[in-house]
């Protein structure tokens, strides 16, 4: 147990001090970093078995091949991407189903909220959330991705969460698994000591030191001399994976550091308060001793002023896979789970190569009776050798190894292992992209394709979980750093500190774990929107808003502006006056078109008239004379002016019809969406206005009855 000779109070000063170090002799601090050095030992003693796991996880996800020398020198050495294979396949669906949209945080809220001020903060909060980690933490969504991705490789990873002084805004940072040390039968993050391994260079411990971070060791030997190269089982195999030589030392070489959260009694009442120390590997040389909570709200006592307990600020956020049936805090990874079976696929690959190999290239026994001269016999196309042997000779001299071909067995015990392996993974051919084949019912591919990502749905409602933590120490680094008003989108006062001060627990990812796929989520929001659209309980505008993200639309506020913006609906009556107005439109037209087309005939027939009537007048001049043929000249003369006048009435109604036609036609151009009443109302005066041309048409008949 760590016994201190000197102790300190915990206030409010203390809490806030950048470094307790100095308030302590030498010789505590050295008892803390060997006592600190020693739990991290004993924490990395117990995971060593998972850390060959991991190694070889991470051999097979990297495909990286193994010198061997049996059966022989340079051997058949294939590494089946049975492991790589199934951490894309679940990266590729992960990643876009967790990370999608801009809105990553969603606020909820719970209970009654009459006034809409409740929904109306929870969707600022979300909108601002979302936007620190998309935007103003640049580094967040790459070091999702890159967690996502070790997370199927190693089972899982830890994200350091914390506010950062020197960008002035909160940070969540990728923790390797081999970087963050916690005994493996622990079984919370949150309630053991854990240490964070950490590479800094001498400008980052130079920074430090003068800004009164760390302790001053400067003038350390161990600062000035230079790092040496800590060269382990770990670090070759890890450098082999890569494909990188052990590094040099230089004067840039980072110092491994450990910066381990753990407890230690301080004020020397035996409560051990939570602390963060940070001290250097290799000399144990303690930079930095702070307190791990932020104020004495997190420190509770009881009546009599006694040290009941005190909370922790936790900055480590597990993203699990697939918990450890052991028991372990490690969880297990397709490298671990499929690790065996590619082994396996490996050895019958490996096997079947090397079969045909020594297949196809014969060799065997030769007899000392075959006269054959010594060397290199070579064999190309239409090419003879000589020998001093007969043919039979030669035949009984040379006895062929006896080989067999590759075993078909083991091609089929090669094939079970692949399907077995594609069923722990959930890696099928139709989630892979396979096409089943042409007679494969709808419905039953539907039903493959649901029934293969239920273990993905197992997955992402875990990692859900470790982001919905990592969400929450986000909102409460808020309530503690944001200034008192908080600008964003151009508003001076968007938000407030005090925002962050209640409600931590309605903070969650926007990503929805039981939603796997792009096409169920689209779904989903179809069958929403033609719920909404029948029953009008629902709220049309969410609705709307659903299934436009679910099509992946950018920017759905300025597309869609909600019901509030709608234009005029068209009733059932509406559109019944309507047909009507269309129906008595097109009457009208007709008789028009009718009248028109009478009217056009009728001219025809008295201009034939006027031509026959001019003929026979002439006839008649030419065969009677004197006055008789004046006069009756004069009668078709008469008759003749009849009939073009008849003509001339003709014209004049045809002009007007077409004149009206017209003009309707030029005013429902300019007033398109007048519909009701207007275009009928219309067309009737056109009607009135055209029964004049009869009347005179009438009118001047009498003088072709009186032809008749």
């Amino acid at each position: 147990m760590l016994t201190l000779n000197h102790h300190i109070k915990i206030t409010q000063e203390t809490i806030n001090s950048p470094n307790l170090s100095g308030e302590f002799p030498a010789e505590d601090l050295v008892a803390i970093g060997a006592w600190c050095h020693s739990q991290y030992r004993l924490d990395k003693e117990s995971r060593e078995r998972w850390e060959k796991r991991n190694e070889a996880a991470m051999d097979l996800a990297l495909q990286v091949q193994k010198t061997k020398t049996f059966p022989w020198q340079g051997a058949s050495n294939v590494v089946f991407p049975l492991v790589t294979v199934a951490c894309l396949q679940f990266h590729a669906r992960a990643y876009p189903s967790i990370v999608s949209g801009r809105t990553v945080v969603n606020c909820r809220v719970f209970g009654d909220d009459p006034t809409g001020q409740l929904h109306e903060r929870a969707r600022k909060i979300s909108q601002y959330m979302s936007w620190q980690v998309l935007e103003q933490d640049e580094a967040w969504e790459e070091e999702m991705d890159m967690a996502l991705l070790l997370t199927g490789i190693s089972g899982g990873v830890w994200k350091k969460t914390y506010f950062d002084p020197t960008l002035d805004h909160n940070v969540s940072e990728v923790v390797l698994p081999r970087d963050f040390v916690i005994n493996y039968w622990a079984k919370s993050t949150d309630r053991a000591p854990k240490t964070h391994v950490t590479y800094l260079t001498r400008n980052t411990i130079y920074e430090r030191v003068t800004a009164g971070i760390f302790n001053d060791v400067l003038n350390d030997e161990w600062y000035l001399g230079g790092v040496q190269p800590q060269k382990t089982t770990e670090t070759v195999k890890a450098d082999a994976r890569q494909g990188i030589n052990e590094p040099q030392q230089t004067e840039v070489t980072p110092f491994a550091c450990l910066e381990q959260h753990t407890f230690i009694d301080l004020d020397g009442d035996g409560y051990a308060e939570p602390v963060i120390v940070t001290f250097e590997e290799e000399t144990q040389t303690v930079l930095r001793l702070v307190y791990r909570f932020d104020s004495l709200n997190q420190v509770t006592y009881n009546s009599e002023g006694k040290l009941l307990k005190i909370k922790p600020t936790e900055y480590f956020t597990k993203i699990p896979f697939i918990p450890s049936p052991d028991g372990g805090i490690y969880d297990i990874g397709f490298g671990t789970l499929l690790g065996p079976l590619n082994e396996s696929v490996n050895s019958a690959i490996n096997q079947l190569i090397d079969s045909a190999t020594l297949s196809n290239t014969a060799g065997g026994f030769l007899a000392r009776g075959a006269k054959i001269r010594g060397g290199v016999y070579e064999f190309n196309p239409f090419s003879w050798n000589r020998v001093d042997s007969t043919g039979d000779d030669l035949r009984k001299s040379l006895i062929p190894l006896p080989v067999r071909e590759p075993s078909p067995v083991l091609f089929q015990l090669l094939s079970l292992l692949i399907e077995y392996t594609n069923k722990i993974s959930g890696a099928t051919d139709m989630l892979t992209g396979v096409n089943p084949g042409q007679n494969t019912p709808a419905e039953t591919s539907r039903s493959m394709v649901e029934q293969g990502q239920k273990i993905y749905s197992a997955i992402f409602k875990r990692i859900w979980r470790g982001l919905k933590f990592e969400f929450r120490k986000l909102f409460e680094l808020n309530s503690i750093h944001l200034p008192e008003q908080v600008p964003f989108a151009g508003l001076p006062n968007f938000l407030k500190r005090s925002d962050f001060t209640f409600g931590i627990t309605a903070i969650v990812p926007s990503a929805d774990p039981s939603i796997t796929s792009d096409a169920t989520k689209l779904t989903q929001a179809q069958l929403i929107r033609q719920a909404a659209m029948m029953n009008p309980a629902y709220n049309i505008d969410e609705a709307e808003t659903r299934f436009l993200e679910a099509l992946q639309v950018d920017d759905v506020k300025s597309l869609y502006l909600g019901m509030a913006h709608a234009r005029p609906i068209m009733t059932p009556q509406i559109m019944v006056q309507q047909l009507k107005n269309q129906t008595a439109m097109q009457k009208i037209e007709y008789e028009k078109m009718k009248f028109i087309a009478t009217m056009m005939e009728q001219r025809s027939f008295n201009q034939a008239k006027i031509v026959n009537l001019m003929a026979q007048a002439a006839l008649f001049q030419e065969q009677a004379g004197g006055e008789k043929s004046a006069a009756k000249i004069a009668e078709f003369t008469s008759m003749i002016e009849a009939l073009k006048t008849h003509i001339e009435a003709i014209n004049n109604a045809i002009s007007a019809a077409q004149s009206a036609t017209q003009g309707e036609e030029n005013g429902n151009q300019q007033q398109p969406g007048n519909a009701q009443g207007g275009g009928v109302q219309g067309m009737a005066g056109t009607s009135s206005n055209g029964s004049a041309p009869p009347m005179a048409i009438g009118a001047a008949a009498a003088p072709d009855g009186g032809m008749g």
